[in-house]
């Protein structure tokens, strides 16, 4: 199933993430958890892909046993920076044979090695390069592309950031998903703005659940996330306590996920990190908002 037949409907949605293994050692463990979070049946599930392309093996494997198994529609990541565009037309074409339909198309993390090469010599220097190339290899495809509310730690500014993301929408991203946000206000701020400059594809907005303490420097460093004060005030208190703080980043994440859904903001993509439990509170704690 195409996902733009999930986020066209104004019917809210919850989804999850989950990442594939990066050795075989330890596939089925990857593997068991993510299908504990399909038996929730999400509206749909992503899964990423590693970088430089390392688990798109694992990426395929994992979202076609949760469509195969649990009928639950999955976005499949693909990352260009490294690649090839041999590479990426052979990977796009073993998505479509595998009977997959939807695709996150997404540059990628530069890695140390690539940040000091010549860009020149790249065959992708941008997520939009490769959503060009989905199109051309199969139009039929269900593009996301994703949207930084804080801006892309590489655009100068807010307004150089949306110009570049309508360019995505415009090659062919029929949805967006957000990177994370942990105050509400930021989205909103941002939905009117690209809302102004003539970009209407639905947003799915993207929720981590802080978990552990550990988490929060990662979640700066991945994304250069805002940290509001009420947020930092419960690291402070429960950070110390690992079953106290998976309890308040739970509530945390809940809050924030019904004061968007109360503000029009329909499609939820919580990045459940493999963690069931995790997934099953969330979907527990908004069992009569979303049903």
């Amino acid at each position: 199933m195409k996902l733009t037949e999930i986020i066209n409907n104004k019917k809210p949605t919850l989804s999850f993430e989950v990442f594939p293994p990066k050795t075989d050692s330890v596939f089925e463990t990857v593997k068991v958890a993510t299908e504990e979070i399909a038996k929730l049946k999400p509206a749909f599930m992503s899964v990423t892909y590693g970088a430089g392309g390392g688990t798109s093996r694992y990426t395929l494997e994992i979202a076609k046993d949760i469509e195969e198994k649990y009928q639950v529609p999955t976005l499949a990541h693909l990352t260009c920076v490294s690649s090839t565009k041999e590479t990426v037309r052979t990977r796009i074409k073993e998505i479509r044979e595998a009977g997959l339909e939807n695709i996150m198309a997404l540059r990628g993390d530069l890695t140390p090695e690539l940040e000091k090469s010549d860009r020149a010599t790249w065959d992708y220097r941008h997520a939009v390069d490769l959503i060009r190339d989905i199109k051309e290899v199969d139009e039929n495809i269900c593009i996301g592309g994703a949207c930084y509310p804080e801006i892309h730690p590489e655009s100068a500014n807010q307004a150089e950031d949306i110009r570049y993301l309508k360019e995505k929408v415009e090659a062919g991203c029929s949805f967006l998903t957000t990177q994370m946000f942990f105050d509400n206000n930021l989205l909103y701020n941002f939905l009117y703005k690209i809302r102004e400059a003539g970009i209407e594809v639905p947003i799915v907005a993207g929720i981590m659940p802080i978990t552990n303490a550990n988490q929060v420097d990662r979640a700066i460093k991945l994304s250069g996330s805002f940290m509001p004060q009420r947020f930092k005030s419960l690291v402070d208190k429960f950070g110390d306590s690992p079953a106290a703080m998976k309890q308040a980043g739970i509530a945390y994440a809940t809050d924030q996920i019904i004061d968007l859904l109360a503000n029009g903001v329909n499609h939820i993509h919580v990045y459940s990190m493999n963690k069931p439990d995790v997934a099953a509170k969330i979907q527990s704690n908004l069992s009569e908002i979303i049903s």
